[in-house]
């Protein structure tokens, strides 16, 4: 299958390539498919890039205060009944044995020690846990914020390219973020135009003359504001190398074109 003809198949698996449920087979053969097809390459990247924040999103839980003071309680209340143990230990060391009357008063008070320490430990226990549960209740909550904030202000991408030169090496990735209205342009290649020349992006309709998006700097990354209707079904966009700043777009490209790739509209 050419999955560059068929854009809903090629998004899903993209996805699944970068979530990570795209496994054994499926995978490799993905990834053979990959090496080959800029187009698929660019997809898995666009995933990647969507996907890669997200990780930043789980934070670390620290417990209260007061649960490290309640904690310290139940630890003291273990100290105070091993003392009580070693003291009862020496008594009866000392007197030879104890009377049965004493016998009995040590082992209420024991059996009353230890009812306390196990309330104590209940009762640390369920502080613990409510707070746990609050914690992490309020940590998730801020994290769905967080999370609805980001994809509020993330990017929407409609289109993707990836442009080639002569000898079908990547050299530039681009997409078109509807909800901004900017077509994003990042250098992917080594290729860096001379300080007297100018790169310029063209779309080239499937009828009528090239049509200039705009004249490239020299950013690894960089943005061009374009409207939809400028990059609507158009097959194919192309950069020349131009006189510095680039020349009119009613004229065409008058110097050689570099790169060139298929413009293909993403299906969510």
């Amino acid at each position: 299958m050419n999955l560059s003809k068929h854009p809903q198949t090629l998004d899903r698996l993209a996805a699944n390539y970068a979530l990570g449920t795209l496994r054994g087979g499926a995978r490799r053969r993905f990834e053979a498919i990959s090496r080959d097809n800029a187009t698929v390459r660019a997809a898995a990247l666009v995933w990647q890039g969507r996907l890669s924040g997200m990780t930043e999103l789980q934070s670390p839980i620290l417990p209260a205060p007061a649960v490290w003071t309640r904690i310290q309680n139940m630890l003291q209340a273990e100290r105070d009944a091993m003392a009580m143990r070693l003291a009862r230990q020496a008594a009866q060391a000392k007197g030879g044995g104890a009377t049965p009357w004493l016998r009995s008063i040590w082992q209420g008070l024991w059996v009353w020690r230890g009812a306390a320490a196990a309330g104590v430990l209940a009762t640390v226990l369920a502080v613990v846990t409510g707070a746990g549960v609050r914690d992490q209740l309020n940590i998730r909550g801020k994290q769905v914020d967080e999370l609805s904030a980001q994809l509020k202000v993330a990017p929407k991408i409609e289109y993707i390219a990836v442009l080639v030169d002569a000898k079908s090496t990547e050299t530039m990735l681009i997409t078109f973020d509807s909800k901004s209205q900017n077509l994003v342009l990042q250098r992917v290649g080594e290729y860096q135009e001379a300080s007297d020349k100018s790169l310029q992006l063209w779309a080239l309709p499937n009828s009528g003359r090239p049509r200039s998006l705009g004249v490239l700097g020299g950013d690894k990354v960089l943005r061009l504001a374009t409207a939809e209707g400028d990059v609507k079904q158009v097959p194919t966009l192309a950069i020349s190398l131009e006189p510095k700043g680039g020349v009119p777009s009613a004229g065409g490209p008058t110097g050689p074109v570099l790169f060139k790739g298929a413009l293909i509209q993403k299906v969510i």
